[in-house]
């Protein structure tokens, strides 16, 4: 073994160093938050080839193009340029590889197009209209999810045919021809040379199962050895095509898969948790070896162990106990407030004051909330204290309108059966080939079961209409030239400039119109690093447009997530999986939010929301506050909530209580949290945080005090509240029964109080 090798095993620790070493086999690694995941797997690779195993026999599977980058930048410091030849990648990105070279197996050509969710959409609208059926009833994005989870699950159109159940819940959902817009979906991405990212796998299993020309055995034999990373994010079919691959007679069964059923919170994505809970039963007889890695890297003692409790309340999962070895740190901050108003300033004073005290950038704070929608009030407040942010789940650059119309031209550049991309911009700019004219070129190609291109020289149209589609045709007939001679950013400044769109664009001289030809401009940017960075590869890599189609069509929301700048990271818990922070603010702590209504409806429902929480708690190097309002707006109307039953799962010696109402917790008050056993968290109980005022004592006599009606108070009364005795209204923000009033109370050890006047019982003086 080489002292590089010798090296980079001294690095690791005892149990880590006996999975990286543990070459053959079956090979299980539970891997708990910030344990150095990714190191193991990166160096295992690294020792394969170390050991005399081929590169390009090693297949690694991962959710990310920037884990796959990453990894083979690490493999790359340990072994040199022989990283460049193992197969790494998304498994989105490594089966449209393969399914590059053997489409014409399944009938498609080699050069087929990747549909979006766009896409998908847009044919399933246009399927639904053509059946006449009513878009409220069939909506797009239920169908489409029907449709995925269909796939994901081995159900073609004609089984789900012969599925009573399933045939059974589309009536009584009132979607009767469910099955049919399926049948007619698959036939026309077929058409059109197309497969949306489902059929990236679906299309592989297929390719694997009915094993034409002995192509499962081809890639059987050249992937020796299998790795999948983050594998309890996995679908059923993804965990198929990977048994397809690595279970066969005869041959070592070398499958090594990375990840942690703790951190399992893709259900609604179609991942199933069950795939890493089975995992050691499927392989035991071929001798499975498991390794946990529970030494945490990444978070203080205080964390750790508040994970810890959290996940013990979930049902079945695999045992582990994670520990950290950076000491017990900070305490956890729990925060309240009274509406989310108040919690979005709270929190942003609190980033003020860790900046200030702790020397903290921008870039090391992030706020985690279990909804998108939770982001405006954050928004508004750092805005206010003139503190960058970001937020990320927004719009993505690929799905802005001008960026997908240039786009749309480069697909029909590259394949022009893509339907979806000649639709787009058949008539844009605007050629005079109207609405009505497509729609009778699409009905055409379905009664004779031909792409849309091949129409477009052949039917009849009044002459204006026949001038401007050969017109088209001609210049999609240039690009398609272009693409096929040229390099990718070469063909895309041709398409750029000749297509019209960049002229109509700088037509528009408002503040948007210029944001908008900055779009393209970014766009052809880039285009021209992939054609740098590609020539700089290995020779012979592909530089063509076609190529890069392909690198943007697979990309995910965390590869476009950029860190050099800094600002406050604002995301949702699921987005932040993977992530790390020095300082973490979980907010909107309460029930019917974090865990979520509709999760609280099944055992499972809650297990994932708790998973979830596990998630967002390890996200936090250092410093973490969870905080909770005790109202807030909901769909347009205030709602009073309950703390969340998760905080009460944490024990009392890992938390700072800060007090609601504009103060941080008096003197004599402290948290008493609400201590059930996790069975009845299981059932459902709510949880509860209590305070209490030093000795219980009141400051007014209950039988004289009457309270007043709080319509009737107003800034600068003096006012009595009975256990803070006797304040003056300083202020009042708000409307109607959403006043709440600042007032000071000298007597009280915390005088300055923030109360909601609609709760608050106070007798004007």
């Amino acid at each position: 073994m080489s002292n590089e090798a010798k090296i980079y095993l001294q690095q690791l620790n005892d149990v880590q160093r006996q999975a990286v070493t543990a070459m053959d086999g079956p090979v299980l690694v539970v891997a708990g938050p910030g344990s150095g995941k990714t190191r193991v797997l990166t160096y295992r690779v690294a020792h394969l080839i170390e050991e005399g195993v081929p590169p390009w026999e090693i297949l690694a599977l991962t959710f990310t193009n920037k884990a796959a980058r990453e990894m083979k930048e690490r493999i790359q410091q340990v072994v040199g340029p022989r990283a460049d030849s193992v197969w790494a990648g998304t498994f989105h990105s490594i089966f449209a590889r393969i399914l590059r070279v053997e489409a014409a197996h399944l009938g498609y050509p080699s050069n087929f197009t990747i549909y979006d969710t766009d896409d998908s959409s847009s044919v399933l609208r246009a399927i639904i209209k053509e059946m006449n059926l009513s878009p409220e009833a069939y909506n797009v994005n239920a169908v489409r999810a029907r449709i995925s989870s269909a796939k994901s699950n081995l159900i073609t159109p004609a089984l789900y045919a012969k599925d009573q159940d399933l045939m059974q819940q589309d009536l009584l959902s009132k979607r009767p021809h469910l099955q049919q817009i399926y049948e007619k979906y698959v036939a026309r991405c077929k058409r059109a040379g197309a497969m949306d990212f489902d059929d990236l796998l679906y299309r592989m299993f297929e390719l694997l199962h009915t094993n034409p020309a002995g192509v499962r055995e081809k890639y059987q034999q050249r992937f020796r050895y299998v790795m999948v990373d983050e594998f309890q994010d996995t679908n059923h079919l993804q965990y198929e095509i990977v048994k397809k691959l690595v279970i066969y007679d005869n041959s070592p069964r070398n499958i090594c898969v990375v990840g942690d059923d703790a951190q399992s919170i893709y259900a609604f994505r179609g991942a199933t948790i069950q795939n890493i809970l089975d995992f050691e039963q499927d392989f035991q007889k071929h001798g499975i070896r498991v390794y946990k890695l529970e030494q945490n890297y990444r978070s203080t003692s205080h964390i750790v162990q508040a994970a810890n409790e959290v996940i013990v309340n979930n049902r079945r999962q695999i045992p582990k106990s994670i520990w950290s070895h950076k000491g017990e740190g900070e305490r956890i901050r729990v925060q309240k407030a009274l509406s989310d108003t108040e919690e979005g300033k709270r929190i942003v004073d609190a980033i003020l004051e860790q900046k200030n005290r702790h020397h903290l950038h921008n870039r090391d704070i992030a706020i985690l909330y279990r909804t998108n929608a939770q982001s405006r009030i954050f928004e508004e407040y750092l805005r206010r204290y003139n503190i960058p942010y970001r937020v990320f789940g927004g719009l993505s650059f690929y799905q802005r309108k001008e960026v997908k119309d240039l786009l749309a031209y480069f697909r029909i550049a590259v394949n022009a059966k893509d339907e979806e991309a000649l639709r787009r911009i058949i008539n844009l700019p605007k050629r005079g080939i109207g609405n009505s004219t497509v729609e009778k070129i699409s009905l055409q190609a379905d009664a004779q079961n031909l792409p849309m291109w091949d129409l477009l020289p052949k039917l009849p149209f009044p002459a204006r209409t026949r001038n401007a589609i050969d017109g088209f045709v001609h210049l999609i007939e240039r690009f398609q030239q272009q693409a096929a001679t040229t390099s990718a950013y070469q063909a895309a400044i041709f398409i750029a400039k000749q297509s019209g769109l960049v002229d109509a664009l700088k037509s528009d001289t408002t503040v948007e119109g210029m944001g908008r030809v900055e779009n393209i401009n970014s766009l052809l940017d880039g285009i021209k690093e992939f054609v740098e960075n590609q020539a700089d590869g290995e020779p012979g890599t592909d530089t063509s447009l076609a190529a890069y189609i392909q690198s943007i069509s697979l990309l995910t929301d965390q590869d476009e997530q950029a860190q050099t700048e800094d600002y406050i990271t604002l995301m949702s818990v699921h987005s932040a999986k993977g992530l790390e922070f020095p300082s973490v603010f979980v907010v909107g702590m309460e029930e019917k939010l974090f865990p979520s209504f509709m999760a609280m409806e099944t055992p499972e429902g809650m297990d994932e929301e708790r998973r979830l929480f596990y998630v967002a708690i390890t996200r936090a190097e250092s410093f973490l506050t969870l905080s909770y309002a005790t109202s807030r707006y909901r769909y347009g109307q205030m709602r009073y909530n309950e703390p969340s039953r998760f905080l009460s799962e944490i024990e009392l010696n890992h938390v700072e209580m800060s007090g609601g109402m504009g103060s941080t917790l008096m003197p004599g008050m402290e948290p008493d949290f609400d201590r059930r056993p996790a069975e009845r968290a299981r059932s459902g109980v709510q949880g509860n945080f209590k305070q209490k005022t030093a000795n219980n004592q009141l400051m007014a006599d209950p039988k004289t005090f009457k309270p007043s009606p709080s319509d009737q108070i107003q800034t600068g009364m003096k006012v009595l509240h009975l256990k803070f005795g006797e304040g003056k209204v300083l202020s009042i923000d708000g409307a109607r029964d959403n006043r709440v009033a600042t007032i000071f109370f000298k007597d009280s050890d915390a005088p300055e109080r923030r109360i909601m006047l609609k709760f608050a019982k106070l007798q004007i003086l």
